[in-house]
């Protein structure tokens, strides 16, 4: 069986970086007995200037994207429904504010040194987008951390703290430097970008092809 790495460059406040990794998970479904993949998440941040207390979510995309507010609910009732599709929880996803999320990457940093990132990033887009939770909170980290069996306490301790921001500043730096400008980023063994929330179909053929460069190398 074929072995390849992910990093996937993502965001927990990012809709489409939800999407993206369920597609993922399909397309992974897809090639069982295939591929074998290594999975890394790496830090991104949408709102990297945004005040700790947010702002409501359709007032910052309107801002953001100089359109109208009936555009932008339009828009957005069309990413919901792609996310419900896929069995995710948006519920919450026209309530949410716009944060910044760099605490909640750096918790998200010490549970990969626990091998438990997938499961607290799962549970930190259901926390955003499910029930409109700021995902930052260290209340929120706290809670999500005890959730996906890691200690609530050293979570809650982390996102009060300075712990990780070294680490995750080099990791935004690194993918940005590499070309990642949006998210969700699919890196395939370093070497290939795919951007965007691809269908599974998509994600399936690219890692067939890497796959198969990999065994004439």
């Amino acid at each position: 069986m074929q072995k390849l790495r992910i990093d996937l460059v993502s965001d927990v406040a990012c809709p489409w970086c939800a999407i993206g990794y369920r597609r993922l998970e399909q397309a992974l479904e897809m090639l069982d007995g295939e591929i074998d993949v290594e999975l890394f998440w790496q830090p991104f941040e949408l709102n990297r200037d945004m005040p700790p207390e947010g702002e409501p979510i359709l007032e910052h995309l309107c801002r953001k994207y100089g359109k109208g507010a009936a555009s932008m609910e339009q828009a957005q009732r069309e990413i919901i429904a792609v996310a419900e599709e896929l069995g995710l929880n948006f519920s919450g996803a026209q309530e949410r504010r716009a944060n910044n999320t760099f605490d909640a990457h750096r918790v998200l940093a010490w549970a990969a040194t626990q091998n438990r990132e997938t499961p607290l990033q799962l549970a930190l887009f259901d926390a955003y987008f499910g029930e409109a939770k700021n995902p930052s909170d260290p209340e929120v980290l706290r809670e999500k951390a005890i959730e996906v069996g890691l200690d609530g306490d050293a979570a809650e301790a982390i996102a009060r703290s300075d712990q990780y921001a070294d680490e995750v500043r080099a990791a935004e730096q690194r993918f940005m430097e590499a070309g990642v400008s949006a998210v969700p980023g699919f890196i395939l063994d370093g070497r290939y970008l795919i951007s965007g929330a691809q269908p599974a179909d998509v994600l399936v053929d690219a890692l067939r092809q890497v796959a198969d460069e990999n065994a004439n190398l």
